[in-house]
């Protein structure tokens, strides 16, 4: 007669069948925690520029721009802890982060519109202008490709439009005349629209600056948008190397 396996590797089996596939599911839960929700990875950047945007595009109260300042220096304060930047640069981010601060609980107490709307938006686009240039140089000394890597190119690309658009933001607040001109002056889920649209370069054309400086702004923001699509993807595809099976020698065809 066969003998029957102890009852203990039966009761292993019969009580835990699918173990081996609750072990994959708990760490694939575990890294997508530890990259979407660690201050050390760009995914929680990545997650906070998708708050900022939604924020910026759906509230429409005067103290909205007082909410998205908050919540860009906890963007520029993960990106500048995920990229490791210099202590100098984190001594200057600081200061600017501690003014925007001000600024942003400043906005809270002034009732009505803000006196200052120009230097709110022009303090929200220098806050993105900062980010993407550390984010691209800790990218390049990368020594691999990996989720960080993607996760990083990512966030650069966003707030480089989201950078342009608190910059046509400032322009209109600034300049005599609508910035859509007939389309009118613009809000800034407008001005989000017609950033990321140029960015991308898909240009519906409803909205088009009516004159200089936004018309050069725009004309900027495309060429900055295809350059760093270039360089990004360049960058990925040099240090990307096929996978070599277990056990099997290297080839020619893995080097090339």
């Amino acid at each position: 007669m066969p003998r029957r396996p102890a009852s203990g590797v039966l009761e292993s089996v019969v009580d835990y069948p699918d173990e081996h596939v609750q072990r994959p599911r708990r760490r694939r839960t575990r890294r997508l925690r530890d990259v979407f929700g660690s201050p050390d990875s760009y995914g929680l950047v990545l997650v906070l520029i998708l708050v900022t945007y939604a924020v910026s595009a759906t509230v429409t109260a005067t103290w909205a721009l007082s909410l998205v300042l908050f919540v860009q220096i906890g963007t520029i304060w993960t990106t500048l802890h995920a990229s490791q930047a210099r202590r100098r640069l984190r001594a200057v981010a600081s200061a600017v982060l501690v003014a925007s601060a001000a600024v942003a609980i400043l906005q809270l107490f002034v009732p009505g519109e803000p006196p200052g709307g120009g230097l709110i938006a022009v303090t929200c686009g220098l806050l993105y202008l900062i980010a993407p240039g550390v984010i691209v140089r800790h990218l390049v000394l990368r020594p691999a490709v990996d989720i960080e890597t993607l996760l990083g190119a990512i966030a650069a690309y966003l707030m480089l439009g989201m950078a342009f658009a608190f910059a046509y933001q400032a322009v209109g607040a600034l300049q005599h005349g609508p910035f859509f001109g007939t389309q009118g002056e613009g809000n800034i889920s407008q001005d989000l629209f017609f950033s990321f649209t140029t960015l991308t370069t898909t240009g519906y054309g409803n909205l088009v600056p009516a004159k200089n400086p936004g018309q050069s702004l725009a004309v900027t923001e495309m060429l900055f948008g295809q350059l760093f699509l270039v360089t990004a993807v360049a960058k990925v595809v040099n240090a990307v190397r096929p996978t070599r099976v277990r056990g099997r020698p290297p080839t020619d065809d893995d080097s090339r």
